[in-house]
């Protein structure tokens, strides 16, 4: 597992002191990171490699200003040339949002996808999300 926390920002919150519903996926590619180091470390955005095909989450608590967020990150199944993350935040122990995201490894120069390489597909490896977690 990926783990990254995050301290909610006044301006991230909205008219009646919840966190805003627009901040969550910023916060979901945030706790990517470590997943955006492997594949570009450099983070050379010419030679950028992690394109986002879907995302899909969904909304299980309220979250507040003034209380950090952990935003824990498993990868759920790596294919030839894509992977697919399941996320997690959370706030004062309370599971307030779930995610899905899809990635693929592309290469911008020749518009196409690219096999994930083995060393990093062993990294990757290192953090599944297993059946148990669940």
């Amino acid at each position: 597992m990926y783990k990254t926390i995050l301290t909610p920002r006044v301006s991230e919150t909205d008219a009646v002191g919840h966190i805003n519903n627009t901040t969550l996926p910023v916060w979901f590619e945030a706790g990517r990171k470590p997943v955006f180091d492997l594949f570009t470390p450099d983070h050379d955005f010419a030679n950028w490699k992690m394109v986002i095909v879907k995302t899909t989450l969904e909304f299980t608590g309220q979250l507040y200003y003034g209380q950090d967020v952990e935003v824990n990150a498993w990868v759920k199944k790596v294919g030839g040339s894509s992977l697919e993350l399941y996320e997690e935040l959370h706030q004062s122990g309370k599971l307030c949002a779930r995610n899905v995201a899809v990635y693929v490894n592309y290469n911008l120069e020749s518009q196409e996808s690219e096999k994930i390489p083995d060393a990093i597909r062993e990294e990757l490896d290192k953090h599944l999300w297993e059946a148990q977690d669940e």
